[in-house]
């Protein structure tokens, strides 16, 4: 668990994180997850992490009931779907 971290919001300054979303956004680099959990899974998420049995990132839905309701482009979502989901469910 030391080499574990937990990343929040507190990440970058506000031009800071322009810039991280504008790669993001141009296809240059992709918020990949290798799991995601809806709220009631959080203990289980917890678990898997303590013990190990994540691979990469993962993320918790916490004002949503499904993935991808957030998508606002979907066409620009939908060319990118491979690199997204490249480590799902390793």
């Amino acid at each position: 668990m030391n080499l574990k971290r937990i990343i929040g919001s507190h990440f970058a300054n506000y031009r800071e994180a322009w810039e991280a979303n504008s790669l993001i956004r141009r296809g240059l680099i992709h918020p990949t997850l290798s799991r995601t959990y809806t709220m009631d899974e959080v203990g289980q998420a917890a678990y898997d992490v303590h013990r190990n049995r994540h691979q990469g990132k993962v993320g918790v839905l916490t004002l949503a009931p499904e993935p991808g309701l957030g998508v606002t482009r979907p066409e620009l979502r939908a060319e990118l779907e491979q690199e997204i989901n490249r480590f799902r469910n390793v």
